[in-house]
């Protein structure tokens, strides 16, 4: 997949591309269904297939007292993209300037003059330009001035009809429900990033944990989960089984927000390296202790809990 962060002079086999539009935070599986449906008209009339997404999320700069909501920052949206076969990724950085263009330059200069778009392909709530004046009916209206093809993907919805989006599963994470989230999603929920040094309580009871920043992620509820941990190694990620605790630690008196991981039956340095961690289960909520000593045991709980879950998804 090539990445292209403007949208302008692009060399010409860049140009006219079937293009998905939209923000795809999560690429769920209702996101999965607006690329796919622009990959099957790609393929049929021989053009590059594209998506066209924007950075940072225009809810950073429209709301941004608003707590962090993303489930996909833009490095593991990218992979997500490029997990569906997508041949060019159009990255526009989205600010006070660009929030300023009107629906109409948004088709006149983005879409025609700068990608040469022979196709568009949005979900039907799809808005663009200013005050969001532009939807699937403009771009309908705009393609019959400018020929060329729109088309609108319906809401798509899974077998007891809840519709796919990514307001679903910001519910039902923070409601400690990563199992029904993944089902939206089409994939376990992850979060990703650089293992950090910690105050390595964990190694002195016997269950160490690499220590990852929650960035701008979305909190979801605080507490125990059965995950399992993906290793960068070289071009491939290898899968571990894990467990662990998403909060700030209230027993040792934590203030930082922290997801610590515990690995089974791993050994080995992973300050510094890339850990993808998938949510796969909630064990419990995260509470206060009397002591350390009443905490370890809970660990140990915790861990064969998280044994059982994840063997059971095996």
């Amino acid at each position: 997949m090539r990445l292209f962060r403007h949208y302008t002079d692009l060399p010409e086999d860049a140009r006219g591309a079937v293009v998905a539009l939209g923000n795809f935070d999560g690429v769920h599986s209702g996101h999965r269904i607006v690329i796919g449906t622009a990959a099957d008209i790609a393929r049929a009339s021989g053009k590059p297939l594209a998506v066209l997404t924007f950075e940072p999320h225009p809810r950073s700069l429209f709301r941004p007292a608003d707590a962090p909501f993303r489930l996909t920052p833009f490095r593991t949206k990218a992979r997500h993209i490029e997990d569906l076969g997508v041949d060019l990724l159009f990255v526009i950085h989205f600010d006070q300037t660009f929030s300023q263009r009107t629906a109409q330059q948004f088709v006149d200069e983005v879409l025609l003059a700068g990608l040469g778009a022979s196709h568009v392909v949005a979900g039907y709530d799809f808005v663009f330009g200013h005050k969001r004046g532009g939807d699937v009916g403009f771009l309908y209206q705009a393609a019959r001035i400018a020929d060329f093809g729109v088309t609108e993907v319906k809401p798509a919805a899974d077998a007891a009809g809840g519709v796919f989006s990514s307001t679903r599963v910001r519910d039902l994470l923070a409601a400690g429900n990563p199992r029904e989230a993944a089902v939206v999603l089409g994939r376990p929920w992850e979060l990703e990033g650089r293992v950090e040094h910690g105050d390595q309580r964990g190694r002195t009871i016997g269950f160490p944990t690499a220590n990852l920043e929650l960035g701008e992620y979305l909190r979801p509820r605080y507490g125990v989960y059965a995950v399992r941990a993906g290793i960068d190694q070289g071009p491939q990620t290898v899968w571990t089984d894990g467990v662990a605790n998403l909060g700030r630690r209230p027993t040792v008196d934590g203030l930082k927000e922290l997801l610590e991981v515990h690995l089974f039956d791993f050994s080995g340095d992973l300050y510094g390296r890339h850990l993808r961690v998938q949510m796969i289960d909630f064990i419990r909520p995260e509470r206060k202790f009397e002591s350390f000593d009443a905490l370890k045991q809970q660990i140990l709980a915790d861990a064969e809990t998280a044994r059982r879950l994840l063997a059971a998804e095996a």
